[in-house]
C-alpha cells in the first residue's frame, strides 16, 4: 500500500525554508534598516549644516551692522557706498561674506526704515531676494 502524503496549507510566515531562507529574510531587513538609518543621518546632517550656515551668517550680519552704524556716526549719517569702505576706514578687518561665500548686501536707505539701512545675504541658493535670504 502506497503512502499518501497529505498536503498542508501554510501561511507564508509558517513555511519552513531552512537556514538559507531565514538568512535571506534577515539580510533584507538588515539592509533596509541600514539604508533607512543612513538616509536619516544624511538628512539630519544637511539640515544642521544649513542651520549652522544661517547662524554664522547672522553673526556676520550683526558685526557688519555695528560697523556700518559706527561708520554712519562718524560720517554725519552717511552710508558707505560699498562694504569695502568699512575696511579702509578700519571698522572691520575684511570685507564680510556670508557662510556660503557670497558677499553681504548693504541697502541704504533701508526698505523698512527710510532713515536706516539693511544688511542681508542672498542665502544658500545665491539668488538676490530669494526665499532663503538671511536678514
Amino acid at each position: 500500500m502506497a503512502r499518501v502524503r497529505e498536503s498542508k496549507v501554510f501561511f507564508p510566515w509558517e513555511r519552513r525554508r531552512g537556514l538559507f531562507g531565514m538568512l535571506g529574510r534577515t539580510r533584507v531587513r538588515l539592509v533596509a534598516a541600514v539604508v533607512t538609518g543612513l538616509v536619516l543621518v544624511l538628512w539630519i546632517h544637511a539640515r544642521e549644516e544649513k542651520a549652522a550656515g544661517i547662524r554664522a551668517t547672522r553673526a556676520t550680519i550683526t558685526g557688519t551692522y555695528r560697523a556700518v552704524a559706527s561708520y554712519r556716526a562718524d560720517h554725519a549719517g552717511a552710508c558707505p557706498r560699498e562694504l569695502g569702505e568699512l575696511v579702509s576706514g578700519g571698522y572691520v578687518q575684511d570685507v564680510p561674506f556670508d557662510a556660503w561665500g557670497g558677499p553681504l548686501r548693504l541697502t541704504c536707505p533701508g526698505r523698512r526704515d527710510p532713515s536706516g539701512f539693511e544688511i542681508s545675504s542672498d542665502g544658500p541658493d545665491r539668488l538676490p531676494g530669494g526665499l532663503d535670504r538671511v536678514e
